[in-house]
């Protein structure tokens, strides 16, 4: 008589883990394109609001200080309900920011402008806190860095498309330069795009809210399961995470991270705007697929549209960077990785800053390739090294990214005072100090979450 066949163990769990996997990806391209949409709106709302660089930059300071009020509330909100109800919270609480945004746009007033990225920013707050552990979750313990670095390429392609999409949208005939004029015309087109964009925006997550609530089984089965006394409230993850040495460090990384990327993308279509970049040259229209992108409008120099457009390719660098970083992290040591790459970008910043011209341009777009593991690697290295449970330290983490809304804010003050080159000196310096996490990381012993031990 033939044996029964047998489905090898662990088969289904790995199928259905794979499954979650990829449903909880979709969630990184969303966040991603809905982030990077505020480098195009930053410059937007200067022309169109009539703003300092300072003044501009309140835009990216209202989304993400978000994080600052919002992530130990999302963190407590996870650890009662888990991760499918969480989600549903947060894309539900992301259409409301979508539909304030549109109020903004009709309405024609900034501080509203303001409040919708906030309101949208809590949502993605909600969803990053639950979906960053998860990702590094569902799967092979040893392979949490590649999972999470690879859901982060997705993200990266959202964050490719969002300055593309919005600066056909929010930037035809705007200009920022000194004497220039926005016209009542062009004020209207560029809020009918600010409109336009939030409109399919709120469309797209309605679609996630419907395709979470199909999918819920699956990601609930591929969650692993929590340890028995895991629940705690507010103040108990608040209080763990501040005990732990390695997620405070790793929050300092973080806020530092976010902060001099945020800066960098949020000045760029100014910085490759100005007459002392490109501004005035016709170099970055014969460079092959960059030019395509940015599209003459055939009159002399980079115009904040085109430059605008070209602001993709620094996020676009992030992406192919993720993407050679999966591969290279399944190789080669994450700390060793983390440091050549934060000295790396330090080194660009300087060049921008201290070299400048039509060149610059190029550099300042490259910055973006190296940092493409920054975000992931901190998380994961801080995960590993964190005596505090995940939702504690993945809490403070995101906590952290309130590091978007001061930097570029300092930077702003610093582009209003010394120009927008000499703006990436503060950038330059946040890298510098990664690059001290990095090696610190690499010295530091790893505790094993299933025992609680430590390996080197």
């Amino acid at each position: 008589m033939d044996a029964p066949s047998q489905t090898p163990v662990g088969a289904g769990a790995k199928s259905t883990a794979m499954a979650a996997f990829a449903a909880v990806t979709v969630l990184f391209f969303t966040w991603g394109f809905i982030t990077s949409l505020i480098d195009p709106l930053v410059a937007a709302v200067k022309g169109i609001f009539t703003l300092s660089d300072a003044e501009a930059q309140l835009s990216a300071s209202a989304y993400f200080i978000a994080y600052g009020l919002m992530s130990f509330p999302a963190a407590a909100l996870i650890a009662r309900f888990h991760s499918v109800p969480s989600i549903l919270t947060a894309l539900s609480t992301m259409v409301i920011g979508c539909l304030v945004m549109l109020a903004a746009a009709n309405l024609a007033i900034y501080p509203l402008v303001l409040a919708g990225l906030f309101i949208l920013a809590s949502g993605v707050t909600i969803l990053q806190v639950a979906a960053n552990p998860l990702a590094a979750a569902l799967g092979d313990p040893r392979r949490s860095h590649f999972r999470l670095t690879f859901s982060q390429t997705f993200n990266s392609f959202g964050t490719f498309l969002g300055p593309l999409i919005g600066a056909h949208l929010f930037l035809e005939g705007v200009e920022v330069k000194e004497g220039t004029v926005v016209t009542d015309a062009v004020r209207a087109q560029a809020l009918a795009g600010i409109d336009a964009a939030y409109f399919w925006i709120c469309g797209l997550i309605l679609a996630l809210v419907l395709f979470f609530w199909v999918s819920r089984r699956i990601v609930n089965e591929a969650v692993p399961p929590a340890p028995a006394g895991s629940h705690a409230n507010m103040g108990d993850l608040i209080r763990e995470a501040f005990s732990s040495r390695w997620a405070l460090l790793g929050s300092l990384a973080i806020f530092l991270y976010v902060g001099a990327e945020v800066a960098i993308g949020t000045h760029m279509a100014f910085f490759l705007n100005s007459d002392a970049v490109w501004g005035q040259s016709d170099v970055p229209f014969g460079v092959p697929l960059l030019g395509w992108f940015m599209g003459s409008d055939g009159v002399s120099g980079v115009s904040l549209q085109e430059a605008g457009k070209a602001v993709a390719f620094y996020w676009g660098g992030a992406m192919v960077g993720r993407a050679i970083g999966s591969v290279l992290l399944a190789r080669l040591s994450a700390t060793r990785l983390l440091t050549t790459f934060t000295a790396i970008a330090a080194l660009l910043c300087l060049y921008v800053a201290l070299v400048g011209g039509v060149s610059a341009g190029f550099v300042a777009l490259a910055i973006g390739l190296f940092n493409s593991i920054m975000f992931p690697v901190i998380f994961t290295l801080t995960l590993e090294r964190s005596t505090a449970r995940a939702e504690a330290t993945s809490g403070l983490l995101c906590t952290a990214i309130v590091g978007g809304a001061a930097i570029p804010y300092l930077a702003g003050l610093l582009s209003d005072a010394v120009g927008y080159g000499m703006a990436l000196v503060l950038p330059a310096a946040c890298y510098v100090a990664l690059c001290v996490f990095a090696v610190a990381a690499g010295r530091a012993p790893v505790r094993a979450v299933a025992t609680g031990t430590t390996v080197h």
